[in-house]
């Protein structure tokens, strides 16, 4: 089905997804305009029914939010994933209490209390990343271009380009390709391509030959 088939995303109540087998481009359901993606990236949300602006908890879409969530290009995002925003939440866990007393300022006990709110910074994703069902990314991470995250991961740190991680918390456990074939992809960033180089790559894309594709990348530059 076309976009501009699909049925908008409900405003309330209902299944944002039609079929557990079809996921949505983030363009055409994103209203947080705190939250930037790229061309192509979908959510495949059906098993949690919300559209891809919940799985960005606690991020204000107004001009006062002092974090973003930034996606990149061709990420595929499985059902439930969350992106926690909104720094520490005015928990401090290093404070004697880790209550947010400030933000029950009306209750006279309260009177006087600080702010213990700290802002973490934008969270971004990467290019061609895939993020598995129910995985969580807690605030401030960069998740480099072409990793994958398990499902149902917690990940705490940052994500380097290609490597695959997986657990509570997450951990590295692989890298998709060589360093140096990493090194090809980081150099050739096909996810910035026209459509028309796209598809004359299609059969490259779709295949482990990275060596062959930056090949014919060179090739088209020269």
């Amino acid at each position: 089905m076309s976009d501009a088939a699909r049925p908008p995303v409900p405003p309330g109540g209902g299944n944002a997804f039609e079929s557990p087998f079809a996921g949505r481009l983030l363009s055409e359901q994103v209203t947080n305009p705190n939250i930037r993606v790229g061309r192509y990236s979908y959510y495949s949300g059906y098993y949690h029914g919300h559209s891809f602006d919940d799985c960005a908890r606690y991020l204000s879409p107004g001009p006062d939010a002092a974090d973003r969530l930034i996606v990149g290009s061709f990420c595929s995002i499985g059902t439930g994933a969350c992106f926690v925003m909104a720094g520490n939440q005015g928990h401090r866990a290093d404070w004697v209490s880790s209550f947010p007393f400030h933000y029950m300022a009306e209750e006279p006990a309260f009177a006087g209390a600080a702010d213990g709110y700290l802002p973490a910074g934008d969270t971004v994703v990467g290019n061609d990343v895939w993020i598995g069902a129910e995985a969580m990314i807690l605030p401030g991470l960069r998740i480099g271009d072409g990793a994958v995250i398990g499902a149902r991961a917690v990940v705490t740190r940052d994500v380097a380009p290609y490597q695959v991680v997986a657990g509570n918390p997450a951990r590295p456990l692989r890298s998709r390709f060589p360093e140096a074939e990493v090194a090809l992809l980081l150099e050739m960033r096909w996810w910035d391509w026209e459509p028309d180089a796209l598809a004359a790559a299609m059969p490259l894309l779709c295949s482990g030959d990275v060596a062959g594709l930056h090949a014919r990348w060179r090739a088209a530059r020269s």
